[in-house]
C-alpha cells in the first residue's frame, strides 16, 4: 500500500516520504480500515511516540496520522460492535501506525460510526479537534451556562470547535486570535475578539474558563484572569502558571466512541462546522504537509476519490 513515512525526528514534516508499505494485519480487537481520509496535527512530529513505542524501542519508519475515516475491511479475532464495509471515523493510537495511508490497523473500540450523509473528508477532520474541545470543556473545565470562556486559537481547528460547543452550552465567548483570524473567530461564535497582536489580554478582565493552544507567555498570562473556582485547561503541556484560586488542567486527548457520535451528529443537523483550510491528495500529501504560508484550519489528506 502507499503511505507517508517519517524515519528522521529532526526533519520533521520535511521528512516525509510517499512509499510502499506492507498492508496491516487486524489483532485481537483490531479492525482494518480503508482510509478515505485521513487528518494531521503538525504538532505530531514533535511527539515521543511518534518515533518509539511504549517501551521506548524506535518504531521507525512510522507511519503519521491520527485521525481517518475510511470503511472497514477485516475484522480481528474477537472484534463486536462493527462489520466489514462499514463506514467510520475516529483516531488510531499513538503509538502505532496511522492514518496517512491507504489501510490502517485500529483498535474497535477507537472508532464511531460514520453516517452516510457525512462526507469522509469532514469525518477525517472531527476526531482530535472535536474530542479536544468536548473533554477540555465539558470533562476537564466543567463549563457551565452563564460561564465566561476566553478562547485562544478560536479561529483554529480545535479553537473554533470550542467555540462553537462553548456557545451551544450557553457561555460568553471571547476569542483570542492575529488579527486577520477576527471574522472567522466571530463567524464560528465568539462574542468579544482579542488580536493578541495588538490588544492587551488582560483588558479581557475575569473569565471561568480559558481554553489555551498557545502556551508559552499567553498562556502564563491567561492564569491571571481566572476567577475563583474557575479553570485553565491546557493542550500544550502543564501550565507554567496556575490561577490563585482555581484549577489547572493539562491533558491528552482519549478517543470516546460516545462523544464522536454527539460530535457527528452536530455536524450533521448544523450546530457544528469543521474548520478545514485545505484538501490534497495522498500523492500530494508531503507538499501539502509542508505548507509556504499560514494556515488556520486542518488539512485533510483524500487518500481515495
Amino acid at each position: 500500500m502507499k503511505a507517508i513515512v517519517v524515519t528522521d525526528e529532526a526533519a520533521g514534516t520535511a521528512g516525509m516520504t510517499l512509499m510502499e508499505r506492507p498492508e496491516p494485519e487486524p489483532a485481537l480487537n483490531d479492525v482494518v480500515v480503508q482510509i478515505h481520509a485521513s487528518g494531521f496535527v503538525p504538532t505530531e512530529m514533535a511527539w515521543p511516540s511518534t518515533w518509539t513505542d511504549r517501551l521506548g524501542r524506535s518504531r521507525t519508519p512510522s507511519i503519521p496520522g491520527h485521525e481517518l475515516a475510511g470503511v472497514v475491511t477485516a475484522l480481528g479475532y474477537g472484534t463486536t460492535g462493527l462489520s466489514v464495509g462499514q463506514r467510520v471515523f475516529g483516531l488510531t493510537d499513538w503509538t502505532r501506525d496511522g492514518t496517512l495511508a491507504e489501510y490502517a490497523a485500529v483498535e474497535a473500540r477507537n472508532l464511531a460510526p460514520l453516517p452516510a450523509d457525512v462526507d469522509f473528508a469532514v469525518g477525517a477532520s472531527l476526531p482530535i479537534s472535536g474530542l479536544t474541545a468536548w473533554q477540555g470543556l465539558f470533562e476537564h473545565g466543567r463549563l457551565r451556562s452563564g460561564q465566561s470562556v476566553l478562547v485562544h486559537g478560536a479561529a483554529g481547528a480545535v479553537g473554533s470547535m470550542v467555540t462553537q460547543l462553548a456557545r451551544e452550552f450557553g457561555a460568553h465567548v471571547i476569542g483570542t486570535g492575529r488579527a486577520a483570524d477576527r471574522q472567522a473567530a466571530h463567524d464560528f461564535g465568539a462574542q468579544e475578539f482579542i488580536d493578541l497582536g495588538n490588544d492587551t489580554l488582560e483588558d479581557v478582565g475575569g473569565v471561568d474558563l480559558v481554553f489555551d493552544v498557545i502556551g508559552g507567555d499567553i498562556g502564563k498570562r491567561s492564569a491571571s484572569l481566572i476567577r475563583a473556582g474557575g479553570t485553565l485547561v491546557s493542550v500544550v503541556g502543564p501550565p507554567e502558571a496556575r490561577p490563585a484560586d482555581g484549577l489547572a488542567v493539562d491533558f491528552v486527548v482519549e478517543s470516546d466512541r460516545a462523544q464522536l457520535g454527539e460530535i457527528v451528529q452536530r455536524v450533521r443537523d448544523g450546530r457544528l462546522r469543521t474548520h478545514i483550510s485545505s484538501v490534497a491528495t495522498l500523492d500530494d500529501a508531503v507538499a501539502a504537509l509542508n505548507p509556504t504560508k499560514r494556515i488556520t484550519g486542518k488539512t485533510i489528506i483524500r487518500v481515495r476519490p
